[in-house]
């Protein structure tokens, strides 16, 4: 059990000793406050009034659910039972006003049963009086086998505290003092009524009066006797005016308690004042008074009670519906709450999507006019510039026609037959990409070349793309790739197809199947070759300018040639080493392959080229990058351990002919053109030298031959070689015998689409030169 006290005025020392238990809706508990003020607490003494509530079990949540106390935390639950305690306080304000003039306090207990909380309260704050009210008599109750909150206090209230039940017409009593020498509660109950209660307190009031006049003037009288005779007739005394009392009542009810027993004078004075002790504490003796009922009454009242309890019950189912209802409705309304606040929202955001379009459709307005201004400078602009590019076209058609009329061996293509060629350029058909376009694959006049295009987004790279045909057109050396045509509508290039790809590809990317260190010396003599064509070029000689590992090619045979020369210069004159012979405002070329003179100077000459040569000498030799390399090289020389920095995938390197080259290759990247070698008296004699001894010790008569050299049907070194529509390259007179008899490749052995033969011009001079090197 759990309470709560509050009072209305100071205490006077002590709890009260009469509470009343009541509740906020029943009529008995005014009646039982009522009678309780009048009857039981003079003015200005101390009253206690007592209600019972539930223990808290769940605690609402805010959609209305009921959550068990067991799901929420301790603090809320101790909060909402806080809240429940002090609503409950609203039930006394109309008691309070019952019992005016009147000390109350008012006490809230927690509890499942009204009955044992009110008996656990009695018996711990030690009230003497407790007073329930009742809405019918308990004797009645007792018939209806009806058990109620005022029968259960009667059965278990412990003898220390007096019963009253307060109905409208009776009281029913059970006294504490009955039950003092009993170990049970089964005191009788008495009832009476209250018009009786009154005049019995009204008579108590006069013979506890006369009481207390006998007994003082029977203790004067005795006073001078012994102690023993004194005290034996007091009592005696004291009987006689009991008797009298007793027989003076109007109604016969006798006074339980015996106040006339042969006790001492303490005893006998407690008994008197509990005659006293309707003011104080209003102890009654009562004496049992048996009513009787007619019959026909008690089976009205109680078929009237099963119709209030049917009447309750429909009540009760109504009430559950409408809570339903209710909850339904609920419900509706938030969800209609919901809609409208979304279409408000709604609204909001549509209203500010019109502001926002307002203003887009503002600054659309704004930009048409501008634009409209902007157009008419434009129409004039372009017109301006159709203008120039006319002439800038017809310019460019009659160089285009030039080259066509001196280049034999070049052919031009139309736009289409590109665009066809190439997919539309699709990235499909990219194999790389230039400083100046990109690179694809594919087959023209059936023979796979590379196209070049050059994007034409600025007047230098058109001059590029036009000084490219110009040289090359006239170019024609088994060192230099090849320029079949070219397309000069979107700025195309058409070379001869490369299947390995670059030098660089081959030295740097491709570690799993590394050069053979002959093919690398075969490769520098190849490369130093085509230089020295372009050196030697009348009347003006050629300076390639951007000589690296990703500007030579490799053919499927392994055959080098030096390619993208858009970069290259014409010299008009050959002058003495010191002078200047070209000046260009802007350096081209790659870093690391550069002439340190040139960077400085902006002087470009035939030894510029051997600068790169130098470095690339040092690549092929040593398989590394160009950053440190010509300092890494010279100390291994120095300190005599050159074969330590050699290309590790070579295990057989000719340590002798190797120092050889790596000095070559130092001289070539000489800081000062000065200081570098002649190619044509000292490099290439000096690389011839180194090849004869190579090819010597490894007799090259027997081992040396590539396979590339050798015809697949004839199976011999070829003298005219052809390349047929399968790729392949075969004896001229092989392949046109065989192509008489079949029509399929004598390689792959699948069907050719046509028998067409073009000469391998590049693998042709490649055999002669290996036939040259062999007959030394």
């Amino acid at each position: 059990m759990d309470g709560s006290t509050s009072s209305q005025a100071g205490s006077h020392g002590g709890g009260p000793q009469v509470a009343v238990a009541v509740r906020g809706d029943g009529r008995g508990s005014r009646r039982a406050a009522r009678w309780a003020a009048a009857c039981m607490v003079p003015a200005g003494g101390r009253l206690a009034l007592v209600h019972v509530i539930p223990p808290v079990s769940f605690v609402p949540s805010p959609s209305g659910e009921r959550v068990p106390v067991e799901k929420m935390e301790r603090e809320v639950v101790e909060i909402y039972a806080q809240d429940s305690r002090a609503r409950a306080q609203e039930v006394f304000l109309p008691f309070r006003r019952l019992c005016a003039r009147r000390t109350v306090e008012t006490v809230v207990l927690e509890g499942d049963n009204v009955a044992e909380a009110l008996v656990s309260y009695a018996a711990e704050s030690g009230v003497r009086s407790l007073v329930v009210g009742s809405a019918s008599l308990t004797w009645l109750r007792r018939m209806l086998r009806l058990r109620d909150v005022p029968f259960m206090v009667l059965k278990t209230m412990p003898s220390s505290c007096n019963v009253f039940v307060v109905s409208r017409h009776r009281v029913a009593i059970k006294f504490a003092n009955l039950a003092r020498t009993s170990k049970s509660n089964n005191a009788k109950v008495q009832s009476i009524s209250h018009k009786a209660f009154s005049q019995i307190q009204r008579d108590w009031m006069q013979d506890k009066q006369s009481l207390n006049n006998l007994v003082d003037d029977e203790i004067l009288k005795y006073s001078g006797k012994s102690s023993s005779d004194s005290c034996s007739q007091v009592c005696s005394s004291l009987s006689t005016s009991s008797n009298a009392i007793k027989s003076s009542e109007s109604h016969g009810r006798r006074i339980l308690g015996g106040l006339g027993r042969k006790t001492p004078r303490r005893e006998r004075n407690k008994d008197i004042d509990a005659i006293g002790q309707c003011k104080e504490v209003r102890y009654v003796a009562l004496s049992s008074v048996e009513e009787s009922q007619p019959v026909g009454e008690v089976a009205t009242l109680r078929k009237e009670l099963k119709d209030t309890l049917m009447m309750y019950d429909r009540a009760c189912e109504n009430l559950a519906d409408a809570k339903e209802k209710i909850q339904i409705l609920s419900g509706e309304c938030r969800d209609d709450v919901n809609k409208v606040q979304d279409a408000l929202q709604r609204e909001e955001e549509l209203k500010q999507a019109v502001v926002d379009e307002k203003t887009k459709h503002l600054q659309a307005i704004g930009a048409v006019e501008m634009a409209k201004e902007s157009f008419a400078r434009e129409a004039y602009s372009k017109h301006k510039a159709e203008f120039v590019a006319n002439m800038v076209s017809t310019e460019k058609a009659k160089v285009v026609d030039a080259l066509l009329s001196t280049g034999k061996s070049c052919r031009q293509y139309s736009r289409h037959e590109i665009e066809l060629a190439t997919d539309y350029f699709s990235d499909a058909k990219k194999i790389g990409e230039g400083g100046y376009g990109n690179v694809y694959r594919c087959t023209l006049d059936h023979t796979e070349v590379a196209v070049k295009v050059i994007q034409q987004d600025s007047n230098d790279k058109t001059d590029e793309f036009l000084r490219e045909v110009e040289i090359l057109s006239k170019l024609h050396h088994p060192n230099l790739v090849l320029l079949l045509g070219f397309c000069p509508e979107i700025g195309c290039l058409v070379y001869e197809y490369m299947d390995n790809g670059s030098l660089e590809d081959q030295l740097i990317n491709n570690k799993e199947q590394p050069l053979h260190w002959f093919l690398r010396f075969q490769i520098i003599f190849e490369v130093s070759c085509g230089l020295a064509f372009l050196h030697g070029t009348k009347p003006e000689p050629i300076v390639h300018r951007d000589l690296k590992p990703g500007n030579i090619l490799l053919d499927k045979n392994y055959v080098s040639k030096i390619g993208d020369v858009g970069f290259a210069k014409l010299i008009s004159d050959l002058v003495p080493e010191g002078l200047t012979e070209y000046r260009d405002t802007v350096i081209a070329g790659t870093l690391f392959y550069m002439d340190p003179e040139y960077q400085l100077t902006g002087t470009v000459r035939p030894k510029s080229d051997l600068y790169a040569l130098g470095v690339i000498i040092l690549q092929l030799l040593t398989g590394k990058r160009p950053h440190g390399l010509i300092c890494s090289v010279e100390d291994a020389i120095e300190k005599g351990i050159l074969s330590d920095i050699l290309d590790r995938s070579q295990t057989d390197w000719p340590i002798a002919e190797a120092e050889m080259l790596a000095k070559l290759g130092l001289r070539c990247t000489a800081l000062k053109c000065r200081d570098r070698p002649n190619l044509e008296s000292e490099v290439l004699p000096e690389m011839e030298n180194v090849l004869s001894r190579v090819t010597a010790s490894l007799k090259l008569e027997n081992i040396i031959a590539p396979s590339h050299f050798i015809c697949p049907i004839l199976q011999e070194v070829m003298e005219n070689p052809y390349v047929a529509a399968d790729g392949h390259t075969y004896e001229h007179r092989a392949i046109k015998a065989w192509l008489k008899k079949h029509e399929v490749s004598p390689v792959t052995n699948q069907r050719l689409p046509h028998r067409s033969i073009i000469p391998n011009h590049s693998l042709h001079a490649a055999i002669q030169q290996w036939k040259l090197r062999t007959s030394f």
